[in-house]
């Protein structure tokens, strides 16, 4: 179980550390630091102690027997005329009890056994579910960073627009108003980059409530995100799904369905109901044995309800089976999609758009000092080269977002071997 929580968390970790390299301080924290803490703080985790606790005294006690009853009867006493008294009084103590037929002690214990089946695949779940949730909100604090760092890029291109409008206006070349639109776009900037601060300040608080810590004092480990890696064939990962754990969990929910159906069988096969015991008569000082036994009548009609009820749900099964083999091959083929083209987004927005925009950029601002071009057309391309870099910056955690989900979805290794980005 460990070993597959393992091969999840090395490869839920590519959105954050894949381009990694060095050591890093003790006061960071790293996708593998925060699924660790995760994994043994986390209440969905540890509530399957208590749930097998429960399924465990279930077990113990479908093993029981039917009890036996110690009984004792009075009779003619406390009446009138020859009753007035206790001398004509009868004195009866039975022993009854009741013996099981049809196998209902078995499938009491077929059933408690299902239960318990089926309690490793959900807790597998829960595991799973956990660990795409800790790589989300860890990319959530990465892109946040990233963020606050294309701010930073702006504010320095905006400032050297700002410095370069007030060296014209100084020499006559240009109006206030441009200066006064250079200070503009640099304050937007510095307001992107306080976003992003406080962004990530809050990201890292959601981060670290799946602990509960609340007053996070970490800094995580930033990898690159755009780092996107290519990924086995759909057709390998979707043999994946064959052996998930909800498919795990489904089959468990067939053998608690066949173990109720068998359990309302049992019902219609009768219980002898027996008795014995002694009896005293005081006015003869005599004492007898007694005995008897019965069975329930109509024990067959009473029951078929219940077996029809049993079989109608286990009839369910194999539909909600494929219903679910749907679901997540649809989920998948979703995922795998939106991984593929944002992956493609990305390497052609660095290799196509971002460098040629950086070079227009930078052709412009040599273009308005020197007046070839007005202060509009240079602070465009500023602005288009911050969206580039943003959009690919969205794109790229879109893709890692499909990515955990992959994983998630499959729970085995996903990447390619000799993988590497478009």
């Amino acid at each position: 179980m460990w070993l597959r929580l393992a091969a999840c968390a090395a490869f839920l970790i590519v959105p954050v550390a894949y381009a990694q390299t060095g050591t890093t301080p003790s006061s960071t924290l790293s996708l593998d630091d925060a699924i660790a803490r995760v994994a043994t703080t986390h209440p969905d985790l540890r509530i399957f102690d208590g749930r097998r606790q429960v399924l465990d005294a279930n077990l113990a006690s479908a093993a029981l027997k039917p009890p036996m009853t110690l009984g004792a009867t009075i009779e003619n006493t406390l009446g009138t005329g020859n009753y007035r008294g206790f001398s004509e009084s009868e004195l009866t103590v039975t022993l009854a009890g009741v013996i099981e037929r049809g196998g209902k002690l078995n499938a009491r214990q077929a059933l408690a056994l299902a239960n318990i089946d089926t309690l490793a695949p959900q807790r597998e779940m829960a595991r799973l579910d956990l660990l795409a949730e800790t790589a989300q909100r860890y990319l959530a604090v990465t892109a946040a960073t990233k963020r606050k760092n294309i701010a930073e890029l702006d504010i320095v291109q905006r400032r050297r627009a700002v410095d370069a409008a007030r060296t014209r206006l100084t020499a006559g070349a240009s109006p206030e108003s441009v200066v006064l639109t250079a200070q503009a776009a640099l304050a937007t900037a510095e307001l992107d980059r306080d976003r992003a601060i406080a962004d990530e300040a809050a990201t890292r608080q959601n981060l670290a409530a799946l602990w509960n810590e609340r007053t996070p004092s970490f800094t995580v480990v930033v990898g690159n995100p755009l780092v996107l890696p290519e990924l086995q064939s759909f057709d390998a990962l979707s043999g994946y799904l064959q052996n998930t754990p909800e498919l795990a969990e489904l089959a468990g929910v067939e053998r608690v369905r066949e173990a109720q159906l068998r359990l309302a069988r049992t019902q219609a096969t009768p219980d002898l109901q027996w008795q014995a015991g002694g009896r005293y008569n005081r006015a003869t000082s005599d004492v007898g044995f007694m005995g008897g036994i019965s069975i329930p009548l109509g024990s067959a009609a009473r029951a078929a309800p219940g077996i029809r009820a049993a079989e109608a749900e286990l009839a369910m099964t194999p539909l909600e089976r494929e219903s679910l083999r749907i679901d997540l091959y649809s989920a998948l083929t979703n995922a795998y999609g939106n991984y593929a083209t944002a992956r493609l987004e990305v390497g052609r927005l660095r290799t196509d758009v971002i460098p040629r925009l950086e070079k227009a950029e930078r052709a412009a601002e040599y273009a308005w000092k020197a007046g070839a071009i007005s202060y509009l057309e240079w602070s465009q391309l500023q602005a288009q080269r911050v969206e580039a870099s943003v959009r690919q910056l969205q794109v790229a955690v879109d893709a890692q977002a499909a990515l955990i989900e992959i994983q998630r979805l499959t729970g085995q290794p996903i990447v390619a071997s000799g993988t590497n980005t478009p």
